[in-house]
């Protein structure tokens, strides 16, 4: 559902009181429910993101689907919650409305009134509707924030000022709760809104990690999630398992299919190229988590690239299936199993 613009055309730089009798909505909030007019309007402003440490803009690498608009959530103190106006932006689709970005590009000439860029009309990103990042509260305090992924829908505006600046060097970042926060609100979406189409396999995914994070965590290791930054990208690597004592990485997968292993098998790859000079003292270690032991194939496509498999075995355990550190030509030789009872026979 679309909601018409009165003559409002992407580019247009408007002030609220132009904006708010037409799409609804008042006052200065950044996030603004319209539901008399079916609409919510969203305010972004670089300036107020500075203080706070994040920055919404548009990414400068489109993916397979298009275009993306990232926009930081409410929330002024301490982590950012799936409540008020981040719940409306989130389940703006299932109530009719439609999203309007604006920017804040200056003020009106001689006063204190800002101006607003109008974007165009966007959705949230069905595949990926936010992800849960590290930022600065305005106490100072580090915490978790909600940033939306935002499409567009139609005709919009694309500006190199509002593109996000690509990360000079490759860094990265430990959360405590990212990612098990993330896994909660999509298990609480489902749950409130089950017959909402979600990816194949998310549902698995995250119950797959939350079993085999509660696994480590029993065991007294430290789980983490990893927020990786790009060199020259304004992308990011997200990775919900993270073990900072053996420096190991977890990529989770909804099923034992090609599909899901190649897919696990080409970000774990991409992670390796940026992290392989971290310096710790363990060697970097990648590994597929899997609902089940993948078939023989995969298993060797993995072992190529060097990257080892945790399954969950027919008992609800884990086992792992790992391969091994000598090489040929650049490629692993074989696999070492730990407590594999697949292959025990």
């Amino acid at each position: 559902m679309t909601t018409p613009t009165a003559g409002f055309q992407p580019g247009d730089v408007l002030t609220r009181a132009d904006i708010h009798p037409v799409l609804g909505g008042s006052g200065y909030a950044g996030i603004c429910p319209a539901i008399e007019k079916r609409n919510v309007l969203l305010f972004s402003d670089s300036k107020i993101g500075e203080r706070y440490g994040y920055s919404d803009g548009w990414l400068a690498e489109d993916d397979d689907i298009g275009p993306v608009f990232t926009y930081t959530g409410a929330g002024k103190r301490g982590d950012q919650t799936l409540s008020g106006g981040n719940t409306a932006i989130l389940e703006h689709a299932a109530k009719g409305r439609t999203l309007h970005l604006f920017i804040a590009v200056g003020k009106v000439p001689g006063s204190d009134t800002r101006t607003h860029k109008y974007i165009g009309q966007f959705k949230v990103d069905e595949r990926k509707p936010f992800e849960i990042r590290e930022a600065r509260d305005e106490l100072g305090q580090d915490r978790n924030v909600i940033v939306f992924r935002l499409r567009p829908t139609g005709p919009c505006i694309r500006e190199t000022s509002d593109t996000l600046r690509p990360a000079p060097v490759s860094r990265f970042r430990l959360q405590r709760t990212a990612g098990r926060l993330a896994r909660a609100y999509r298990r609480q979406r489902r749950q409130q809104h089950p017959t909402e189409v979600e990816p194949v396999g998310v549902a698995t995914r995250d119950d797959l990690a939350d079993a085999f994070e509660d696994r480590e965590t029993a065991a007294g290791e430290s789980i983490v999630q990893m927020e990786l930054s790009m060199r020259d990208s304004t992308s990011q690597l997200v990775f919900d398992l993270y073990n900072q004592t053996s420096n190991t990485i977890y990529e989770p997968t909804g099923s034992a299919a090609n599909e899901s292993i190649t897919q696990a098998l080409a970000q774990l790859l991409h992670a390796r190229r940026y992290l392989r000079r971290l310096t710790h003292q363990q060697p970097l270690h990648l590994m597929v988590l899997t609902p089940s032991l993948p078939h023989e194939d995969l298993r060797d496509l993995l072992a190529e690239h060097g990257i080892g498999i945790v399954y969950r075995n027919d008992s609800g355990g884990f086992s792992e299936f790992e391969t091994s550190t000598a090489t040929a030509n650049g490629f692993p030789q074989g696999f070492r199993c730990t407590d594999c009872p697949a292959l025990a026979s």
